[in-house]
Protein backbone atom coordinates (compact mmCIF):
# COMPACT_ATOMS: atom_id res chain seq x y z
CA UNK A 1 0.00 0.00 0.00
CA UNK A 2 1.23 3.73 -0.53
CA UNK A 3 0.66 6.52 1.39
CA UNK A 4 -0.89 9.64 0.17
CA UNK A 5 -1.75 12.86 1.54
CA UNK A 6 -5.40 13.94 0.70
CA UNK A 7 -5.31 17.85 1.77
CA UNK A 8 -3.63 17.10 4.99
CA UNK A 9 -5.40 13.57 5.60
CA UNK A 10 -2.82 10.73 5.12
CA UNK A 11 -4.73 7.79 3.60
CA UNK A 12 -3.15 4.48 2.94
CA UNK A 13 -3.96 3.83 -0.68
CA UNK A 14 -3.85 -0.03 -2.59
CA UNK A 15 -2.05 0.45 -6.25
CA UNK A 16 -3.37 -1.15 -8.83
CA UNK A 17 -0.39 -3.38 -8.59
CA UNK A 18 -1.49 -4.08 -5.59
CA UNK A 19 -5.08 -4.92 -6.93
CA UNK A 20 -5.33 -5.25 -10.94
CA UNK A 21 -8.20 -4.72 -12.70
CA UNK A 22 -8.02 -8.54 -13.69
CA UNK A 23 -8.70 -9.40 -9.51
CA UNK A 24 -11.51 -6.47 -9.63
CA UNK A 25 -13.06 -8.51 -12.57
CA UNK A 26 -13.17 -11.77 -10.88
CA UNK A 27 -14.35 -10.37 -7.52
CA UNK A 28 -17.36 -8.62 -9.11
CA UNK A 29 -18.39 -11.28 -12.33
CA UNK A 30 -21.85 -12.30 -10.02
CA UNK A 31 -22.41 -8.48 -9.23
CA UNK A 32 -24.88 -6.37 -11.08
CA UNK A 33 -24.21 -2.56 -10.87
CA UNK A 34 -26.86 0.13 -10.89
CA UNK A 35 -25.81 3.79 -11.65
CA UNK A 36 -28.85 5.49 -10.19
CA UNK A 37 -28.85 8.69 -11.88
CA UNK A 38 -26.77 9.95 -15.17
CA UNK A 39 -26.33 13.66 -14.21
CA UNK A 40 -23.08 15.01 -12.97
CA UNK A 41 -21.26 11.54 -12.06
CA UNK A 42 -23.34 8.81 -13.87
CA UNK A 43 -21.83 9.18 -17.58
CA UNK A 44 -18.37 8.86 -15.96
CA UNK A 45 -18.80 6.35 -13.44
CA UNK A 46 -20.91 4.18 -15.32
CA UNK A 47 -19.05 4.37 -18.33
CA UNK A 48 -16.15 3.59 -16.69
CA UNK A 49 -17.18 0.73 -15.26
CA UNK A 50 -19.10 -0.88 -18.30
CA UNK A 51 -15.77 -0.21 -20.99
CA UNK A 52 -14.17 -1.94 -17.91
CA UNK A 53 -16.12 -5.27 -18.66
CA UNK A 54 -18.37 -5.08 -15.56
CA UNK A 55 -22.09 -5.82 -15.53
CA UNK A 56 -23.54 -2.12 -15.28
CA UNK A 57 -26.88 -0.98 -16.02
CA UNK A 58 -28.54 2.39 -15.31
CA UNK A 59 -31.80 3.82 -13.37
CA UNK A 60 -32.74 7.15 -15.14
CA UNK A 61 -36.14 9.15 -14.83
CA UNK A 62 -37.40 9.48 -18.61
CA UNK A 63 -36.42 13.05 -19.71
CA UNK A 64 -33.25 14.87 -21.18
CA UNK A 65 -30.24 13.18 -19.34
CA UNK A 66 -31.98 9.69 -20.02
CA UNK A 67 -32.21 10.63 -23.69
CA UNK A 68 -28.36 11.54 -23.33
CA UNK A 69 -28.11 7.69 -21.61
CA UNK A 70 -29.70 6.30 -24.70
CA UNK A 71 -27.07 7.91 -26.90
CA UNK A 72 -24.52 7.07 -24.84
CA UNK A 73 -25.27 3.66 -25.91
CA UNK A 74 -27.40 2.58 -22.82
CA UNK A 75 -30.61 0.18 -24.12
CA UNK A 76 -33.92 0.76 -22.70
CA UNK A 77 -35.08 -2.68 -20.93
CA UNK A 78 -31.61 -4.34 -21.67
CA UNK A 79 -29.18 -1.59 -19.33
CA UNK A 80 -31.26 1.52 -19.20
CA UNK A 81 -34.66 1.24 -16.63
CA UNK A 82 -36.28 3.41 -14.49
CA UNK A 83 -34.94 4.35 -10.72
CA UNK A 84 -36.84 1.47 -9.17
CA UNK A 85 -36.77 -0.84 -11.37
CA UNK A 86 -32.79 -0.29 -11.70
CA UNK A 87 -32.71 -0.69 -8.31
CA UNK A 88 -34.73 -4.18 -7.96
CA UNK A 89 -32.19 -5.58 -10.45
CA UNK A 90 -29.00 -4.52 -8.45
CA UNK A 91 -26.42 -5.81 -6.60
CA UNK A 92 -24.95 -3.21 -6.01
CA UNK A 93 -26.87 0.22 -6.29
CA UNK A 94 -24.56 3.31 -6.68
CA UNK A 95 -26.65 6.42 -5.86
CA UNK A 96 -25.17 9.05 -7.98
CA UNK A 97 -28.36 11.30 -7.65
CA UNK A 98 -28.13 14.78 -6.15
CA UNK A 99 -29.31 15.58 -2.71
CA UNK A 100 -32.20 16.95 -3.10
CA UNK A 101 -33.16 14.19 -5.55
CA UNK A 102 -32.32 11.58 -3.03
CA UNK A 103 -34.48 13.02 -0.45
CA UNK A 104 -37.28 12.66 -2.71
CA UNK A 105 -36.46 9.20 -4.26
CA UNK A 106 -34.94 7.44 -0.88
CA UNK A 107 -38.91 6.25 -0.02
CA UNK A 108 -38.57 4.09 -3.28
CA UNK A 109 -35.09 2.99 -3.54
CA UNK A 110 -35.07 1.64 -0.02
CA UNK A 111 -37.55 -0.74 -0.59
CA UNK A 112 -35.18 -2.57 -3.14
CA UNK A 113 -32.45 -2.70 -0.71
CA UNK A 114 -32.60 -6.00 0.51
CA UNK A 115 -30.39 -7.81 2.78
CA UNK A 116 -26.85 -8.58 1.30
CA UNK A 117 -27.34 -5.49 -1.25
CA UNK A 118 -24.56 -2.73 -1.25
CA UNK A 119 -25.62 1.13 -1.66
CA UNK A 120 -22.96 3.07 -2.76
CA UNK A 121 -22.38 6.89 -2.01
CA UNK A 122 -20.02 9.19 -3.78
CA UNK A 123 -20.83 12.11 -2.01
CA UNK A 124 -22.19 12.48 1.77
CA UNK A 125 -24.50 14.34 2.51
CA UNK A 126 -27.78 12.33 2.19
CA UNK A 127 -26.20 9.32 4.13
CA UNK A 128 -24.06 11.67 6.63
CA UNK A 129 -27.28 13.88 7.62
CA UNK A 130 -29.75 11.44 7.87
CA UNK A 131 -31.40 13.14 10.43
CA UNK A 132 -32.72 15.77 7.63
CA UNK A 133 -32.41 13.74 4.94
CA UNK A 134 -34.44 10.84 5.89
CA UNK A 135 -31.97 8.02 4.54
CA UNK A 136 -31.26 5.70 6.38
CA UNK A 137 -30.14 2.30 4.99
CA UNK A 138 -31.45 -0.81 6.75
CA UNK A 139 -28.91 -2.47 9.10
CA UNK A 140 -28.83 -5.54 6.94
CA UNK A 141 -27.41 -3.86 3.94
CA UNK A 142 -23.67 -2.55 3.02
CA UNK A 143 -23.03 1.15 2.35
CA UNK A 144 -20.00 2.43 1.07
CA UNK A 145 -18.99 6.30 0.26
CA UNK A 146 -16.17 6.62 -1.89
CA UNK A 147 -15.87 10.09 -2.02
CA UNK A 148 -13.71 12.94 -2.97
CA UNK A 149 -12.32 14.25 0.34
CA UNK A 150 -13.17 10.79 2.19
CA UNK A 151 -12.02 7.74 3.19
CA UNK A 152 -13.94 4.35 1.96
CA UNK A 153 -16.29 3.63 4.96
CA UNK A 154 -18.42 0.16 5.18
CA UNK A 155 -20.20 -1.88 6.81
CA UNK A 156 -20.39 -5.57 7.04
CA UNK A 157 -18.29 -7.57 4.57
CA UNK A 158 -18.31 -5.25 1.44
CA UNK A 159 -15.12 -3.91 2.31
CA UNK A 160 -13.24 -5.58 -0.30
CA UNK A 161 -16.31 -4.21 -2.81
CA UNK A 162 -15.34 -0.48 -1.31
CA UNK A 163 -11.97 -0.84 -2.33
CA UNK A 164 -12.55 -2.47 -5.69
CA UNK A 165 -14.94 0.29 -6.35
CA UNK A 166 -12.83 3.35 -5.10
CA UNK A 167 -10.03 2.01 -7.25
CA UNK A 168 -12.03 1.19 -10.15
CA UNK A 169 -13.51 4.27 -10.85
CA UNK A 170 -10.07 6.33 -10.11
CA UNK A 171 -8.63 5.58 -13.41
CA UNK A 172 -9.36 7.34 -16.73
CA UNK A 173 -11.92 5.85 -18.76
CA UNK A 174 -10.36 3.68 -21.33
Amino acid sequence: MAQMNFGGVVENVMTREEFPLEKAREILKNETIAVIGYGVQGPGQSLNLRDNGFNVIVGQREGKTYDKAVADGWVPGKTLFGIEEACQKATIVMCLLSDAAVMSVWPKIKGYLTAGKALYFSHGFAITWNDRTGVVPAKDIDVIMVAPKGSVSSSSSTASRALLLKALLLPSRK
